[in-house]
């Protein structure tokens, strides 16, 4: 099938052969047809980088009038970057029809500028859902009339906690809209959207339902906990071409395994909230352009990424929800190339990988960690590969060429090959001479084992956020705190320890019992770390931490009787519950909202014992156990 055969206006076909469209991808095959003969609304089950943009962008700017000049249809995007390329691709897509305008409006960008921009209604408004709720506040958007409402990447927005916002954008639109939900994943969330917000919908699912992409090998490697930052080495060193994501699962750990990679001699760099979104787009650009061969990056700081050609996304550890892991390995094996995840995990995470396999239909390769000799081969037989195959410019060359000869008259050929393979190979050599198995040996005791030489800590070993204190490293009073924000702004137990995890970055914070009223929230510290935790949140505008006067803490005889809630232990600053950060990775939308409950329905491994949570690049120590959630008293 080709473009000619769906029925789309000559000057939209004309545009997409000149982008050099020819024939539709899977994914556009099927919705755009259904689009153009039918009147119902849409669930599309596809994977990121299938060509989904097109599927639904095609048939609208097909069925838009851009002589009416109002807005005929609203595409809601997660992020930032994700916005910006929706509204680029369908600008190429329309750029031969008269009179049709698309406008982007997101986070992160004078709101001055977008609301010039507005100055004269467009057809298509594509944009983030915060800062639509406040461009339709300020009375800049109307959408009274629109015909088609598309939500993209809808599962990553209820992960990133838009769900109440899409609900308001929702109840804004007419009855009458037509609706189109795009998502990697089905969860019980957005099949309640669907049901709730959609009429007479049809679902098309390209590939399976909750799958990976299909052109993703999913290998993954066994190794010591205190030994995950030399596998990464290795694994990276194995594949000289190496173009790819290292996920972390906090800002401190991404920041220090992109410095540590950067420190030796690796073109890599780090991609997470902290970062100003100038830092972020200058990290970005760089990367898009392969000036950056390794973007090590957050789940919530990845989101709405868009980059061609990845060879490998690497699971610097696994994440918590099987949703995450088909989002990750999802960003490579694209427009059927294709594409390796790796994931790294030491011998007590096994079972999360036979239940990623048993939710994606999929098998998972071991592979044993290679060794240096292996490595040096690789490398190498590329470098040599690279001689083979480089573009020679005889005339840039031919003034040097009578010297060089001369140079090298009295070395043989056999003796010209040593020495160039040594003067580019000596440093792997060196390196790999005489290293460790990092291959995880049943017999082995995890700990005990020196971490290779390189493998340096940054830092003393502190306890995981939950774990016991040691005895003697904290002082035995407890001293009641408050925050101002409560049930009225959506805080719950998990939403505000995720505020926390994200405002302290400090893991040796305990947080005793937890009280969440309609305007405070109220929770115990040790006597000790009050001034640390206060001083944390000093430089906050949305949150203000004061000591709670004339009141004692739950566990010293305070009147109320508090809520005992059990605290995740996964600690770190990127916390599944959306964090408690302003704009950042949200695209610089407005506070995060908390993500819906899921209605008490657990994840596969939520509840089973795991070690290592949120580990340290370095640390020194063996694995500690932590029970998936522990109470604190």
């Amino acid at each position: 099938m080709t473009f000619r055969e769906l029925n789309l206006k000559d000057d939209i076909l004309s545009a997409i052969e000149e982008l050099g469209y020819e024939q539709p991808m899977p994914v556009q095959e099927k919705v755009i047809p259904f689009m153009l003969e039918q009147s119902a609304d849409l669930v599309a089950l596809a994977q990121t980088g299938t060509g989904k943009t097109a599927a639904f962008g095609l048939p609208v700017l097909n069925m838009i009038d851009p002589t009416r000049k109002q807005v005929q249809a609203l595409v809601l995007s997660p992020t930032r970057e994700l916005c910006i390329q929706i509204a680029n691709d369908l600008k190429g897509y329309s750029k031969n029809m008269r009179g049709m305008r698309i406008v982007p409006v997101y986070g992160g960008e004078d709101v001055r500028t977008q609301l010039r921009q507005l100055d004269t209604a467009p057809q298509i408004i594509v944009a983030t859902p915060g800062r639509l709720i406040d461009l339709i506040e300020r009375g800049k958007i109307e959408l009274g009339a629109i015909d088609f409402l598309v939500l993209d990447e809808a599962d990553e927005m209820l992960n990133m906690g838009f769900k109440e916002d899409i609900e308001t954008i929702l109840e804004r639109t007419p009855a009458t809209r037509r609706t189109l939900l795009f998502s990697a994943t089905m969860p019980k969330e957005i099949a309640n959207i669907a049901k709730r917000y959609m009429k007479n919908f049809e679902e098309i699912t390209v590939g399976t339902k909750n799958s990976g992409a299909e052109n993703v090998e999913h290998i993954y490697y066994v190794s010591q906990a205190k030994q995950r930052y030399l596998v990464l080495k290795r694994i990276v060193d194995l594949n000289p071409d190496i173009y790819g994501i290292v996920f972390c699962r906090t800002r401190q750990e991404t920041k220090e395994v992109a410095d540590h990679l950067m420190h030796d001699g690796y073109n890599a760099d780090a991609l997470h909230g902290d970062l100003s979104q100038a830092q972020r787009d200058t990290v970005m650009q760089k990367f898009r352009i392969r000036n950056i061969q390794l973007l090590v990056a957050t789940d919530v700081a990845a989101r709405g990424l868009d980059v061609s050609d990845l060879t490998h996304v690497i699971n610097y550890n696994l994440p918590d929800d099987v949703e995450i892991y088909t989002h990750r390995s999802g960003r490579t094996g694209r427009a059927n190339k294709k594409g390796v995840a790796v994931s790294i995990i030491h011998s007590k995470e096994r079972f999360k990988i036979k239940d990623i396999e048993r939710m994606l239909r999929k098998t998972f390769e071991q592979q044993q960690i290679p060794n240096g000799l292996e490595v040096c081969k690789k490398q190498l037989f590329f470098m040599i590969d690279r001689m083979q195959n480089v573009e020679v410019s005889e005339e840039q060359i031919a003034p040097y060429v009578p010297q060089i000869m001369k140079q090298l008259e009295d070395l043989s050929k056999e003796e010209i090959l040593k020495r160039f393979v040594s003067l580019e190979f000596n440093r792997f050599l060196e390196y790999y001479k005489d290293t460790e198995d990092l291959n995880y040996h049943e017999h082995v005791r995890e700990r005990g084992d020196r971490p290779e030489r390189s493998d340096r800590p940054v830092r003393g070993d502190r306890p995981e956020r939950g774990e016991r204190p040691e005895r003697g490293s904290k002082t035995g009073n407890k001293v009641r705190l408050k925050m101002n924000v409560g049930e009225k702004e959506g805080i719950d137990p998990k939403r505000f320890l995720g505020i926390i995890n994200d405002v302290t970055g400090d893991k040796s914070i305990s947080i005793g019992s937890i009280e969440v009223t309609n305007k405070f929230t109220f929770f115990d510290v040790f006597a000790d770390q009050v001034e640390k935790v206060v001083l944390a949140f000093a430089g906050e505008t949305d949150y203000v931490v004061t000591e709670a006067k004339g009141s004692k803490s739950f566990e010293e005889g305070g009147s109320r009787k508090p809520e005992y809630r059990q605290r995740s232990s996964y600690g770190g600053g990127e916390s599944r519950s959306g964090g408690g950060y302003r704009g950042g990775d949200r695209g610089g939308d407005r506070p995060a909202r908390p993500a819906a409950s899921t209605g008490g329905e657990e994840k596969p491994w939520r509840k089973r014992e795991s070690s290592d949570r949120g580990s340290r690049p370095y640390s020194g120590g063996g694995d500690r156990k932590s029970s998936g959630y522990k109470k604190r008293y």
